[in-house]
């Protein structure tokens, strides 16, 4: 395993950035259920190269989930996670998120896979370079095939790009933490789903619900208020509509999830209260702002 990570790092360290491949299908191909395609192993053709950052394509079905790369205390955050990833599964939705193998990250991405669905995560070299993040054992034993896939793709494409599939799991790394959140805000189609977490977590929910209220994004932000973890996110917004720093129909900005009475968090079907709540979601009917795709995005 030292050896693996040895030759990670050090890998690592030549390229700028990994990025993802949408397989090209003949016309008799069956239709898949994502935008995003996934293949077993890098392609050789200089025609079937992958496309730069900035042509990552929004898939509009595929959900971001924002969580913490350590497990938490409480059985209840995992058993929230494995939840989550049944019902992405199940729902032929695929799941962004920040590329960890640790803690809830795992949790969400490996029970994901195990259930037959797509699971596409979003690293910084710089986190790779130092290890990874978080705390707790690995959730995803895929390390060997992802190496070989890395070195491999290098091998085969130009340099600075290279395709990482791995089965299900597909592992695209960039070169910053902002080209991190924005790349998941773009390809999740579908909207965002918070679990438990730290500061990294509290961050990324707070902009994505941002950038709903001044028009970037027109997409949900469902909050799973496990054991009460975002009870003081809500105190905190409703404070801020009473005092008028958010106006009232700001609420509509954000869904917080929490177990019907007398359900245990321990037995709530957290993922499937996710995935209605993204169905049934309606946004506000006009945004602050409006905003082409540059302003929206930048040039990365």
């Amino acid at each position: 395993m030292q050896e693996l990570r040895s030759r990670l790092y050090g890998f690592a360290a030549s390229l700028g950035s990994f990025v993802h491949h949408q397989k090209p299908r003949s016309p008799s191909s069956p239709t898949p259920t994502s935008d995003l395609e996934y293949s077993s192993s890098a392609s050789t053709s200089t025609d079937a190269l992958p496309p730069p950052a900035s042509s990552f394509a929004t898939d509009p079905r595929a959900v971001c989930v924002y969580c913490a790369s350590s497990p938490g205390l409480s059985p209840e955050y995992r058993k929230a996670a494995e939840s989550l990833g049944t019902a992405l599964a199940s729902s032929s939705r695929a799941l962004i998120y920040g590329g960890g193998d640790r803690g809830l990250m795992g949790i969400v991405s490996n029970t994901t896979i195990e259930k037959s669905g797509k699971a596409v995560g979003i690293i910084p070299r710089s986190l790779i370079l130092a290890g990874g993040e978080g705390r707790g054992p690995v959730e995803r034993a895929a390390s060997q095939a992802t190496v070989e896939q890395i070195e491999q793709g290098a091998r085969n494409v130009k340099k600075d790009v290279a395709v990482v599939n791995s089965g299900n799991m597909q592992t695209i790394v960039v070169n910053s933490m902002h080209e991190r959140k924005l790349q998941m805000a773009r390809i999740a189609g579908a909207g965002f789903v918070a679990l438990p977490g730290g500061f990294g977590t509290y961050e990324e929910v707070l902009e994505a619900i941002t950038w709903s209220q001044i028009g970037i994004n027109q997409k949900p932000v469902i909050i799973l208020n496990v054991n009460g973890f975002y009870e003081p996110l809500r105190t905190l917004i409703d404070g801020a509509i009473r005092e008028a720093f958010i106006q009232e129909n700001g609420r509509r900005l954000v869904t917080f999830i929490d177990p019907p009475p007398g359900v245990a968090a321990i037995d709530f079907d957290w993922g499937q209260a996710a995935v209605d709540a993204i169905d049934s979601w309606k946004g506000p009917e006009s945004s602050l702002f409006t905003w082409d795709e540059k302003g929206k995005w930048g040039s990365t």
